[in-house]
């Protein structure tokens, strides 16, 4: 059994066979949800929830999870928990630790969610920032996994800039628009090292989202207009005009290949009713699995590493043990 990461905050270092484990929890807990015999492992426990951003499928999922876990929840924003707020943040982070048994944080900046997890003496999981959304990526492999496809062969197109492990990547996006540059070498030098010296996986760049598209297994976009970037709105439409993923894309895919979006779509935008509504489309299953995959990640930290004790004046011990960096085959 792989050992229990601390935090989750990013996605790189993450063992394979712990993920795999989440993934058959999550399916006991989908299966006894709304029994009698459904588990209340986290009894007793609270998560303090810090949401900087707006949000319906995190928030609905964390709060129905911890409770049907047996747990409760606490709501914080950024009146309460913020970089430059009315407390630091490692005051902060001691003062969650006596009195939560996880810090969920939703919010802008990554190195708040760093510092969080550097201070706290409970498990810190990220729930989304500018730099990355390990939760969504934890439940879009699941919804692989149920839908009965190989994670270690598939052909993916990501279209619009973001970044995932363990297969084939291709990604199409516009000049300007590349995933982080350290990530990208990072895959690469993993893909070398799963492959035995013959490099399997990796990631693949294209300008031309047919390109990326053909022969995919999957093909996943996302908005072209991020929460904070409203601004750039009409600039990113223009820039991404040629992107949007509509039948004639998707038929350059495998035939039996699945369509996926994180949500919230923008509809005629990067994805037409036709694909986001069709026979192809996981949109839907993605959603509900985030309530099934973070209950088992839930469970998995909170029990894995239970409240440490406060130190002397109050304060929490520095966060310890791993830190989720990556996901890898």
């Amino acid at each position: 059994m792989s050992a229990t990461p601390h935090h989750l905050i990013e996605l790189l270092g993450l063992e394979r066979d712990w993920v795999m484990s989440l993934f058959d929890r999550a399916d006991a807990l989908r299966t006894l949800r709304g029994s009698p015999d459904a588990p209340r492992p986290l009894a007793g426990r609270t998560a303090a929830l810090v949401f900087h951003k707006p949000s319906l499928r995190t928030r609905v999922s964390f709060t129905v999870g911890m409770h049907e876990l047996g747990g409760d929840v606490v709501d914080l924003g950024a009146a309460e928990v913020s970089e430059h707020g009315r407390e630091s943040l490692k005051d902060v982070a001691g003062v969650l630790t006596g009195m939560c048994d996880l810090i969920v944080a939703r919010t802008f900046a990554h190195r708040l969610v760093q510092e969080l997890a550097a201070h706290a003496g409970v498990p810190v999981v990220n729930a989304l920032t500018d730099f990355s959304h390990p939760c969504q990526i934890l439940s879009d492999l699941y919804t692989l996994h149920r839908a009965g496809r190989d994670l270690d062969a598939l052909e993916i197109a990501w279209v619009e800039a973001a970044t995932i492990f363990g297969f084939t990547l291709r990604i199409a996006v516009p000049d300007g628009f590349e995933p982080d540059a350290g990530l990208y070498l990072e895959a690469e030098r993993r893909a070398h090292l799963n492959g035995g010296g013959a490099p399997r996986g990796g990631v693949r760049r294209f300008r031309d989202p047919a390109e990326a598209v053909r022969g995919a297994d999957v093909v996943y976009t996302d908005t072209w207009t991020s929460m904070g970037q409203e601004k750039e709105a009409e600039w990113r439409r223009i820039v991404f005009a040629g992107y949007r993923v509509d039948e004639a894309l998707m038929s350059l895919a495998r035939p039996d290949a699945l369509f996926m979006h994180c949500l919230p779509a923008h509809r005629g935008e990067e994805v037409t009713d036709a694909v986001l509504d069709g026979p192809q489309s996981v949109a839907l299953a993605q959603a509900e699995n985030r309530l099934h995959l973070q209950k088992a990640l839930m469970e998995s930290l909170v029990t894995a590493h239970p409240r440490a004790a406060a130190a002397p004046g109050g304060r929490a011990p520095a966060g310890t043990g791993r830190t989720i960096e990556a996901i890898l085959g």
